[in-house]
């Protein structure tokens, strides 16, 4: 069984909205975090969704499920004080509910220009490997800086990858990472795929769009905007 856990817990304090957070701003009429919730839901091969949301925003969310029928959605649990403790209670959400050895796919709830084939890519490459992280090659130049801020060293690009979302695993491995990190006092791991490289874990890529951005600032969400629009068009005029 696949499963996807969708982080929707941020302010959005760098989106300079005062109205509401960013994975519920609208465009066409439509909230991002639908755009991203129904590419989960119309996959095939995803079985349930685990959202994780502001706590004042919990009822809203609820309704915007009934009104766009996303019915996937399983478990819908408050964000913490952190993206780490935002992750693991979408995830603690799930246990006892769901197989150990289950595929759980973390994604962020405002990245939404994802597709159908990277989902599936994602779960082809855990099922092979036990884990999968998107990436996308580093198209700019990279350069090490030192605790001095100076650069050091350039680093080869064709080596390099930048790391997005989804990132997928074992759900009773990623909960073990997590279970260990708290036990630690560790609290705020800048992503899964860190944690569970930390934890031990080899880490294994699958390339994604360059599109596939995090929609954090306004350029990203005219970036988002214009996306859309030309897909919309090109439906329309070829």
């Amino acid at each position: 069984m696949n499963y996807a856990v969708i982080f929707a817990g941020g302010t959005g304090t760098r989106m300079n909205t005062k109205t509401r957070p960013k994975q519920f701003l609208t465009l066409h009429g439509k909230e991002i975090i639908i755009y991203t919730l129904e590419h989960f839901e119309n996959h095939p091969g995803i079985d349930g969704i685990s959202v994780v949301c502001i706590a004042e925003w919990i009822d809203y969310l609820k309704k915007l499920l009934e009104k766009y029928h996303i019915q996937k959605v399983k478990w819908i649990s408050p964000g913490g004080g952190t993206g780490q403790e935002s992750i693991f209670n979408g995830l603690n959400a799930m246990r006892g509910d769901i197989d150990k050895d289950s595929i759980v796919l973390i994604h962020d709830g405002v990245r939404p220009l994802i597709d159908e084939k990277l989902i599936t890519d994602n779960i082809k490459m855990v099922q092979e490997k036990g884990c999968a992280v998107t990436v996308v090659p580093a198209i700019e130049t990279v350069m090490l800086v030192d605790d001095k801020g100076e650069i050091v060293e350039s680093v080869d690009r064709n080596k390099c990858r930048v790391v997005r979302a989804p990132q997928s695993f074992i759900y009773q491995e990623l909960m073990n990472a997590h279970d260990r990190a708290r036990e630690k006092g560790i609290i705020n791991m800048i992503d899964s795929a860190t944690m569970m490289s930390e934890a031990g874990h080899t880490l294994y890529p699958v390339v994604g769009r360059p599109d596939n951005i995090k929609i954090t600032t306004p350029s990203d969400f005219y970036t988002f905007r214009a996306i859309v629009e030309a897909e919309e068009n090109s439906q329309i005029f070829g």
